[in-house]
């Protein structure tokens, strides 16, 4: 995994940056090797418990885009379409 800069609000509490931050590496995970779609299910959960907005989820996706090239919206689109059993990876 890269080094980033990381989308972080500064209002956010540490747990709240904890919640998002973890997301981001599973979203890289993702794109790198590979992760299970019930791993991938709690990091999600616990990211739109911190950003429960759509509009605030797309600017956290266009921001880590920038940095990274990868894209939160086409893992989330990626993942409705496999079983719960199944590992989620981009490559």
């Amino acid at each position: 995994m890269q080094t980033y800069q990381y989308p972080i609000d500064p209002d956010w509490t540490t747990d709240e940056i904890i919640k998002v931050v973890s997301f981001l590496n599973v979203v890289e995970k993702a794109y790198e090797s590979q992760i299970s779609c019930q791993e991938f299910d709690q990091h999600y959960q616990a990211f739109k418990e911190v950003v429960d907005s759509i509009a605030g989820e797309k600017q956290i996706d266009r921001q880590f885009n920038e940095v990274s090239g990868y894209s939160i919206y086409q893992l989330v689109k990626k993942r409705r379409s496999l079983d719960q059993a199944t590992v989620l990876k981009m490559n």
